[in-house]
């Protein structure tokens, strides 16, 4: 007879899960996933006043604790600071998170890459990069310690793939150089942590999304449409699943490998 599954495969009750960048466009969506699905969850973002007020709401409605805690992810500190106040309320860490990006200005979007400026570079990767080492660094040490852990690295379809610049049209914008650059480094980041603590308990996958509608001009919606295989633009709910699925014991045979969701872009 065929073993019935008696729990949810998704379920996250009684999990502490971090979230980065928990207030932003899809770190909110994320951090409601999360809680539906019974997180403890702690939103860490720079701005503590969104996500102050979403995680009242997320409260009210879920019936589940959430923590909003303020913290740069370029600053050692701030990140030593998030952890021992996680660790000193919750006395561990089950599941990290490294959604925080940084969003460039149209200025530096319609820059040719000869003229793109260094600071920006520098910029984009701290905040892409070298602020997810560090987090998965500080994090890390305390999985190694409870000997489990997982941690989800949120990478894109530029990081798989060049960017197409036939979809940006008229408008100059593109996505830019050091986009592309951190994106990409996370696949292989991710995939030498996975080696690195094999046999640790510690899980760890990259998650690479494709494209957001999300008030662009329409000849970019419609260029962008195109080239996928579902013929548009992703809604920004539809990742949610694919997150509980790395993020619960869903995927527990998955280490080291790539989850890309992008409608088809890279599939021709």
């Amino acid at each position: 007879m065929h073993t019935m599954l008696d729990h949810d495969l998704f379920d996250l009750s009684r999990k502490v899960v971090v979230l980065t960048g928990s207030s932003g466009f899809l770190g909110q969506q994320f951090a409601q996933g999360l809680c539906q699905k019974g997180a403890t969850l702690i939103m860490a973002d720079i701005n503590l006043k969104k996500s102050k007020a979403l995680s009242t709401k997320l409260e009210k409605y879920y019936g589940v604790p959430v923590i909003p805690i303020q913290f740069d992810v370029t600053e050692k500190k701030s990140i030593e600071n998030l952890i021992s106040k996680v660790i000193k309320k919750f006395s561990r860490i089950d599941v990290l998170i490294n959604n925080a990006v940084f969003h460039e200005n149209k200025k530096e979007l319609t820059t040719p890459f000869e003229d793109y400026s260094l600071s920006n570079w520098n910029k984009v990767i701290d905040v892409n990069l070298t602020g997810m080492f560090l987090c998965c660094q500080e994090v890390g040490k305390i999985m190694k310690k409870q000997k489990s852990g997982n941690i989800v690295n949120i990478s894109s379809i530029y990081g798989n793939v060049g960017a197409d610049q036939r979809i940006y049209g008229k408008s100059g914008l593109n996505s830019s150089v050091s986009y592309a650059v951190s994106k990409s480094a996370v696949l292989n980041f991710t995939r030498y942590l996975a080696s690195y603590w094999n046999k640790k308990n510690i899980r760890v996958n990259p998650l690479s999304l494709g494209g957001v509608e999300n008030n662009q001009n329409k000849e970019f919606i419609k260029n962008y449409s195109n080239r996928t295989i579902l013929g548009r633009m992703a809604e920004k709910n539809e990742y949610i699943g694919a997150l509980l699925f790395l993020a619960s014991n869903a995927s527990s045979y998955m280490t080291g490998s790539n989850l890309v969701v992008d409608g088809g872009w890279t599939a021709w």
